[in-house]
């Protein structure tokens, strides 16, 4: 096929099949839209995505993402995007990249065998800074399951469950997402108790739906847990995708696990024309 200088490349990746598609912006000005990452997060229409993410050039970091939802809303924290985009820039290089987001600048290194770990920064657990709409209690939040909201750049509001199989996911995220307690919607995780800091997790996200993993939802899980007296400061999260692990450590809670880059394409002058 002809590429037209038109044509935006890109590149697809997921981890544990919470996929993304990334746009490098660094030697090329892409203009990016709400509407863009609503056409192109289309599973039937366009490429399909729970979040597209653009990398930058900055003059503090290696490089600074800003992240959108398949809805066309900007979330400020992608965890397992941010490890894809860290595999990707680290490359054949020294094993670490310091990256800029609106969640703050994030460490992210080369964890061996495959792994990338990313220092995802404190957790957020005053009602102001997750944020909730009012004063109350954020390890047992007055909602009906008393569930734990953190913030982790973005509002997580997690709740502990006999089964997380059980739970009819869309329903019941499709239902908290939207609650009132949280002004700017929140990502909504079931989670049970597998074993000893072993936990078994199931996860909605809000501007993206049903999702197989999600790295900010697990790093909240994990701190909830141990808010909860769940499990200690370092646990393994087994998600619909696959397993990630999270450690809860005085410079952050860091999340390691495995990345993938599924294939390199371009976006057609076409498919752009038609957004305008």
């Amino acid at each position: 096929m002809d590429q037209s200088s038109a044509d935006v490349p890109f590149l697809k990746m997921h981890g544990l099949g919470n996929d993304f598609v990334v746009i490098d912006r660094r030697t090329r000005d892409v203009p990016v839209t709400a509407a863009l990452a609503r056409a192109l997060g289309d599973r039937h229409r366009g490429v399909g995505f729970d979040q597209l993410a653009t990398i930058d050039s900055d003059a503090r970091a290696d490089a600074r993402l800003t992240f959108w939802n398949s809805d066309g809303s900007l979330s400020a924290a992608c965890g397992n995007a941010t490890r894809c985009i860290a595999r990707h820039l680290i490359g054949d290089g020294p094993g670490r990249v310091v990256l800029a987001t609106e969640r703050g600048t994030l460490e992210a290194v080369d964890a061996g065998d495959g792994l990338i770990s990313v220092n995802m920064g404190a957790p957020m657990t005053d009602w102001r800074e997750i944020p909730l709409a009012r004063d109350v209690p954020t390890d047992r939040l007055p909602i009906p399951g008393e569930p734990v909201a953190t913030g982790m750049g973005n509002p997580h509001c997690t709740f502990f469950v006999d089964d997380a199989e059980a739970i009819d996911l869309a329903d019941f995220g499709t239902a908290h997402e939207n609650h009132p307690l949280f002004p700017e919607r929140t990502n909504v995780q079931v989670v049970h108790v597998a074993g000893p800091d072993h936990l078994r997790m199931r996860v909605w996200e809000r501007g993206a739906g049903l999702t197989l993993a999600s790295g900010s939802s697990s790093c909240a899980a994990a701190v909830a847990a141990h808010r909860r007296g769940l499990a200690g400061r370092r646990v393994r999260i087994d998600l619909d995708g696959g397993t990630l692990h999270v450690d809860w450590r005085d410079d952050g809670v860091w999340m390691t696990g495995p990345t993938m880059h599924i294939f390199d394409g371009h976006l057609t002058a076409s498919f752009l024309a038609a957004l305008t």
